[in-house]
């Protein structure tokens, strides 16, 4: 079987299925498999009988609509290659514009103290140690599933151990004062479950995105916590954001602003102490 036909028939079974962007899917099975990128598949080759079997198992968890990342058991977020797995929610794009306004937020600062509220499979945390060299950055979750997974990436992206660790719940007990408090946390109501496409509601962890009011409690345990002039930044919910500053505003946070992402709507919701 060439890389054509290979190619031709996963994404055939793929949009079967259901699958929004079949070929593109494919493409990235493929080139798993392959062990090269996406622009590698040009290259005209012969599959061996192993990788095609490798590839018809991936197609065939694909199809079943597991996220695409857990079939890859790993994704990209902004500059690291994180492993994934149904452990902790997949990382979105929207969720590296919190990551910009973080970078922001602590440009200036040699040594920021950092905690990240919810820390799942440790993107957000990590990348912020990543791309900010003096940071020091403390990671909370109530999952020890989650926590286990953000270990693994922990020990990948070779952050000097300036990210640790900590099962936890919101900020109850932790030490202070932070620079910045940073949170994707949940906000999908009871109801907007039941409505999300399959790979979400199939396998992403429930805990992780099913919540309410979750962002205005970090914000009210978050003020005594920050530094004076500190920040906090916040992921909201679609149509959530005007809601949550105007609770930034009440709770006494000054400076609230509201920043879209990639694709316009309004996400990143950001106060100072």
């Amino acid at each position: 079987m060439t890389v054509r036909d290979a190619l031709d028939q996963a994404a055939a079974e793929l949009d079967a299925a259901g699958i929004d962007t079949p070929r593109v899917d494919a493409e990235w099975l493929l080139a798993h498999v392959l062990d090269t990128s996406r622009s590698g598949l040009a290259l005209e080759r012969e599959l061996s009988d192993d990788q095609a079997d490798r590839l018809r198992a991936l197609v065939e968890r694909r199809a079943q609509r597991e996220p695409l990342a857990y079939v890859l058991g790993e994704w990209g977020f902004r500059r690291l290659t994180l492993t994934i797995d149904a452990r902790a929610l997949v990382p979105r794009p929207e969720t590296e514009v919190v990551v910009e306004r973080c970078l922001a937020r602590l440009d200036g600062l040699d040594e920021p103290r950092v905690l990240d509220v919810g820390v799942g499979s440790g993107a957000i945390a990590l990348a912020i140690a990543d791309e900010h060299p003096g940071a020091r950055v403390l990671g909370i979750d109530t999952s020890e599933a989650a926590l286990s997974l953000a270990e693994e990436n922990r020990a990948l992206t070779g952050v000097d151990g300036r990210v640790r660790l900590r099962h936890g719940d919101l900020l109850a007990g932790l030490p202070g004062p932070f620079d910045l408090v940073v949170s994707n946390p949940p906000y999908v109501s009871a109801e907007e479950w039941d409505l999300l496409q399959p790979e979400i509601r199939l396998y992403e962890p429930r805990a992780a995105l099913v919540g309410a009011r979750v962002a205005e409690d970090v914000a009210r345990e978050a003020a005594p916590a920050l530094a004076p002039g500190g920040w906090l930044v916040l992921e909201a919910g679609d149509g959530q954001a005007a809601a949550l500053a105007s609770t930034l505003v009440e709770l006494g946070y000054e400076d609230v602003t509201i920043t879209p992402d990639l694709a316009g709507r309004e996400r990143v919701v950001e106060g100072r102490r």
